[in-house]
């Protein structure tokens, strides 16, 4: 099962269980609301994991229908949060003696609101998973560079080579995302040349990949000639412009 699957099945399951959480809801006992925050905890854990890694812009929304605001002094129907229902807490009386809101049907509402975060999740996934995945390639290819820019003081090649598989390695992935069909285990050139065919660049752009190719074998093949540092700075510096320009 791939991980896109793994995710959705995820997403799916933690819907499916909307009508098992909101019937937990049926009684104002001490019983069902301990039975509902058992449920409801569990449910809680796995979702907000997942609304932490697809909707981070989504995640302190979700946790506000849970989590008690410390900063909130009173109790209304508009600071009620599922956590306080957990917790045995109702509204406080009125003046009449009566409940100014229904705790349940409020505790109901803020787990509906949860809810549709994660279905408006569900219905965008595969942008989602493609915008995560594309953040946690960018942050490794960063750590990456960095990692060929330290190397520079130990080795000139090992730097220069770990630059050119991070190139090599986003070639790849521009072919793929683009149906650009390369060769098996495609070299740097094996996927510039039908790249630029195939118009997802230029010539400019092409011209500096092959330059940077050129870089990258003397460091990656041993040569009579050697990289020097300002080749070697040159190839990290123009892989950071590649990757972060073409797409």
């Amino acid at each position: 099962m791939s991980v896109k699957e793994d995710i959705k099945n995820q997403l799916t399951a933690l819907l499916d269980e909307r009508g098992s959480l909101l019937g937990l809801l049926d009684k104002l006992e001490p019983a069902r609301i301990l039975a509902f925050g058992t449920a409801y905890q569990a449910w809680y854990t796995r979702a907000v994991t997942l609304v932490r890694s697809l909707a981070p812009d989504r995640l302190d929304e979700f946790i506000g229908y849970y989590r008690v605001d410390p900063k909130h002094k009173t109790v209304h129907a508009g600071t009620y949060v599922i956590q306080d229902y957990i917790n045995g807490y109702g509204p406080p009386l009125d003046h009449t003696g009566g409940k100014p809101f229904d705790e349940k049907n409020l505790t109901g509402l803020r787990l509906l609101n949860q809810l549709q975060i994660l279905e408006s999740i569900q219905s965008r996934i595969d942008s989602v998973i493609t915008d995560v995945q594309g953040a946690l390639l960018a942050e490794l290819e960063d750590r990456e560079l960095d990692a060929a820019q330290k190397l520079k003081d130990i080795s000139l090649r090992a730097a220069g080579t770990l630059a050119g598989v991070v190139l090599e390695r986003h070639l790849q992935r521009l072919a793929q995302a683009h149906g650009v069909v390369a060769k098996k285990n495609p070299t740097i050139a094996d996927l510039n040349d039908p790249l630029k065919q195939h118009s997802i660049y230029g010539v400019a752009v092409w011209r500096k990949i092959q330059y940077l190719a050129d870089i990258r074998n003397l460091c990656a093949h041993k040569k009579n000639e050697e990289a020097t540092e300002e080749q070697v700075s040159e190839l990290i510096d123009g892989v950071n412009g590649i990757v972060k320009t073409v797409h």
